[in-house]
């Protein structure tokens, strides 16, 4: 009893760090193909900034990730625009499971730049 008194809260830490560690890889990895997607969805012909946000926005989703920023560039995709850039911003102190006085001003940052398919 007295091993497991003095073990366990160290083996609990050690579980719960792997825990929040392996979310914020899976936020990370999950927010290198949202801007991917997105900008896929922006780069071909037809392709708006509201769809490249969407996609972007759908696929954050689906990890339950809130309050993340999409900024796509340029506000509006014409035939003559040459690339377009996607960029998200994910704060931890929202998206985690730790206390927020740890992770308070880190925040994941994606962007990507791609040419339009097209474009001269």
């Amino acid at each position: 009893m007295l091993e497991f008194a003095v073990v366990s809260p160290l083996l609990f830490l050690c579980f719960f760090a792997a825990f929040e560690f392996c979310r914020v890889a899976m936020i990370k990895h999950t927010a290198d193909n949202a801007v991917y997607e997105g900008c896929r969805k922006a780069i071909i012909p037809g392709g708006t900034h509201r769809d490249a946000t969407n996609e972007t926005r759908r696929i954050m989703n689906t990890l339950g990730v809130t309050n993340f920023n999409v900024r796509v560039k340029p506000r509006r995709i014409r035939p003559t625009t040459r690339q377009v850039t996607v960029r998200i911003e994910v704060p931890l102190s929202e998206n985690s499971f730790v206390p927020n006085q740890f992770v308070a001003t880190n925040k994941i940052v994606r962007e990507l730049t791609l040419y339009r398919e097209g474009s001269q």
